[in-house]
């Protein structure tokens, strides 16, 4: 299936959000046959201003960006009654970030590394009324689902385990995520509680053991 097949009118407007510039042009060339309005972005704060101002017909956003998320960005719409449909394409391949993007109210969620082409298939789909998860990811979930982890966390908390895990003291996370240290140290104890562990080192280990980050 190729790029030639595109978005259906009335489909006009799409909002694209990625604070990698580059990438974001990218989506911009494959979508511009699609839609007659591109518009980029570059965190969920900008997204925010503009779909209060002039609402798109869809969302492309990404997962991990400075300031907010791409998930909390659609928690905060959805609150405000905000009910577009919001596509992620990300890098995040972990089925339990997937399954936390589609309870939040996402209708889409694309790898990045997926084909191009798969994109404008997911807008398609999603456009007609139906889910759309990259086939391979869903697969992996549906193998997964015997032995997943009892704790639900949210994508921040684990983005701040995996670079906790890499050693990052909470002041380098604060820095990547554009986060305050105040902020990550809150996350990493409402997690250390909710698992009952101590101390960072315990931390990582249970989240190892329940699948949450790799080794």
């Amino acid at each position: 299936m190729g790029i030639s097949q595109s978005v259906s009118a009335p489909f006009r407007k799409v909002v694209v959000v990625d604070d990698h510039k580059v990438v974001a042009q990218g989506i911009e060339l494959l979508l511009m046959d699609s839609f007659e309005v591109v518009t980029l972005t570059t965190s969920g704060e900008e997204l925010m201003e503009l779909v209060r101002r002039d609402p798109p017909d869809i969302v492309v956003s990404d997962i991990s960006m400075p300031g907010m998320s791409g998930i909390d960005t659609m928690r905060l719409m959805r609150k405000e009654g905000i009910d577009l449909p919001v596509v992620f394409l990300t890098m995040h391949d972990e089925p339990s970030i997937a399954a936390e993007a589609i309870r939040a109210g996402a209708c889409g969620y694309v790898l990045k590394t997926s084909a191009g082409d798969e994109l404008v298939d997911a807008l398609n789909s999603v456009m007609s009324g139906c889910t759309y998860i990259t086939p391979t990811l869903a697969a992996r979930a549906i193998k997964s689902s015997e032995r997943c982890s009892r704790y639900v966390l949210t994508s921040r908390q684990l983005r701040i385990l995996e670079y906790s895990q890499q050693g990052m003291r909470s002041k380098q996370i604060a820095h990547e995520l554009g986060l305050s240290v105040r902020t990550i140290d809150s996350h990493k104890y409402a997690v250390m509680q909710m698992m009952g562990v101590h101390s960072t080192l315990e931390l990582i280990c249970k989240a190892v053991q329940e699948g949450l980050i790799r080794r």
